[in-house]
């Protein structure tokens, strides 16, 4: 597991693990059972991903509302006198015709052959407004690049406003290898065979690797937790290999 060293210029919060909020941005706190609405914090390959990088949360009093109207970007906050910290003020910056900035004042250090990814934070996709901010992919090679960051947002769609409110995430940052040196290859017929082989044994066995954990959601959605218990039990496996 990479270490990841930070530093921050400013009264900034730091940099955590991604936490699923419920009640909050990963949905109501209503139980996987029969007439629950289903919510997000129900899928775990969701969660799974969710959790797996930094969030960085929103650290000024001023509330940021972003809109675009007429081709252009608009930034809306009340920011009064700059903090005297020597940072740029406001730290918000309109960029190209469709995006805008944000001067996030956070270096991150990987180990070498590692890079932080940019992404949208996953509140982004559970958010029905579409008020959550955009933020633009990109890979930042922090082994010979250790200046402060600087983040790029898409702009949202006319009639839409992203909002940053104090202490929100607003995006999350992905640790990965650098280099992706990935060699994609066609199945050869016996390993496909194998993988149908494996996913017909599963398809027979579903009712017994979900048992007592099927339930149909408000919308006429059947769920149950065959994935969720495979996931444990593969756990269970690597812990006790190890």
């Amino acid at each position: 597991m990479p270490e990841v060293k930070y530093r921050l210029h400013g009264n900034r919060p730091a940099p955590q693990p991604i936490k699923v909020a419920v009640p909050g941005w990963a949905g109501a706190r209503e139980p996987r059972a029969d007439g629950s609405h289903e919510q997000p914090w129900h899928c775990a390959p969701f969660v799974e991903s969710a959790t797996y990088g930094i969030e960085v949360l929103y650290p000024f009093d001023e509330e940021l509302r972003v809109s675009s109207e007429d081709g252009q970007v608009r930034l809306e906050a009340s920011w009064g006198e700059p903090p005297d910290d020597g940072l740029m003020w406001p730290p918000f910056r309109t960029f190209g015709e469709d995006y805008y900035s944000y001067q996030i004042a956070l270096d991150l250090e990987v180990p070498a052959g590692w890079a932080v990814r940019t992404e949208p934070h996953p509140r982004f996709f559970t958010d029905a407004t579409n008020r959550t901010p955009l933020a633009v992919p990109a890979l930042i090679r922090t082994d010979w690049w250790p200046m402060m960051f600087f983040c790029i947002f898409k702009a949202p769609p006319p009639g839409c406003v992203h909002i940053f409110r104090k202490n929100e995430p607003f995006i999350s940052l992905i640790i990965l290898p650098a280099d992706p040196d990935l060699l994609l290859t066609a199945m050869s017929p016996e390993d496909a065979a194998q993988r149908e082989m494996r996913s017909r044994r599963l398809a027979k066995s579903r009712d017994d690797l979900a048992l007592g954990t099927k339930w149909q959601s408000s919308t006429n959605t059947i769920f149950d937790a065959t994935y969720r218990n495979l996931a444990r039990a593969a756990r269970r496996l690597r812990r006790t290999s190890e």
